[in-house]
């Protein structure tokens, strides 16, 4: 870690533990992982279907706006199916200069990445690279699946090189109760139950309403920004580029040169 975390507060989950999934805050992680695991196959299917135009095209314009230039080494921590790898190694103009990191080896096998990206197994709290090692470092979608708020920005800041960007894009509630009302139905209803019909695996249906919960229960955006800030980050801001769909945020950061 570097020294900057030694005043971090106490571990910051991104919300509060969801007992009717898992039974305490220790078997997050196993959780979590269980579920992408069994669910990989279904996801880009399930995403390109209810990604709120999320898909390849505005994550690399999100990448792009946070900073990601040619030749910039980039790792992106929790990749998934690879949907932000992809636009990065077009971004970049070179697949080798894309790292990505996971905890779910489930996800990882059912990635579609241009040849030349590396998929390494690890975690947003114990990333497995050198200090100083990256150009750029971005989330997709991935920050309420962490454990440890504070533990993540801190290795975020410990891998990234001195003026590196960052970038993580995330979902947030509506701001106002009817907003939040209609995209709860639909997450939490209309969501799941389409997943039942397309999907191929048993826990498809709980990914997805599981993915609502997360969302209602995570910490508000002040707070992921102050924590950015605490972590040693620069011109932290929150982004938000369509503004009719204020749910999709785009969180910048850089680190000091």
């Amino acid at each position: 870690m570097n020294a900057d975390s030694r005043n971090l507060p106490a571990a910051q989950a991104p919300h509060v533990p969801l007992t009717d999934y898992y039974a305490s805050e220790q078997e997050r992680a196993g959780f979590v992982r269980k579920m992408f695991d069994t669910t990989a196959e279904d996801y880009d299917r399930m995403e390109h279907i209810l990604g709120f135009g999320t898909g390849v095209q505005y994550r690399s314009e999100a990448l792009e706006r946070a900073g990601l230039k040619a030749g910039m080494r980039i790792v992106d921590v929790g990749v998934g199916t690879g949907l932000v790898a992809r636009g990065a190694a077009r971004i970049v103009g070179d697949a080798t200069l894309v790292t990505g990191v996971d905890p779910s080896p489930g996800m990882m096998a059912n990635a579609k990445v241009p040849a030349g990206v590396g998929l390494v197994e690890g975690r947003a709290e114990a990333i497995p690279f050198p200090d100083a090692h990256f150009d750029f470092l971005s989330m997709g979608y991935a920050l309420r699946h962490i454990s440890d708020l504070s533990a993540a920005f801190a290795e975020f800041h410990r891998v990234m090189k001195p003026g590196a960007r960052l970038c993580l894009l995330e979902i947030t509630c509506p701001e106002s109760a009817w907003g939040k009302f209609l995209l709860k139905v639909y997450m939490k209803g209309f969501v799941p139950l389409l997943a039942l019909l397309v999907g191929r695996q048993k826990n498809t249906r709980q990914l997805w309403r599981y993915y609502w919960d997360t969302i209602e229960a995570c910490v508000p955006p002040k707070q992921v920004v102050a924590t950015l800030e605490a972590a040693g980050f620069i011109a932290v801001r929150r982004h938000i580029e369509h503004k009719g769909l204020s749910i999709l945020a785009e969180y910048q950061a850089t680190k000091p040169e």
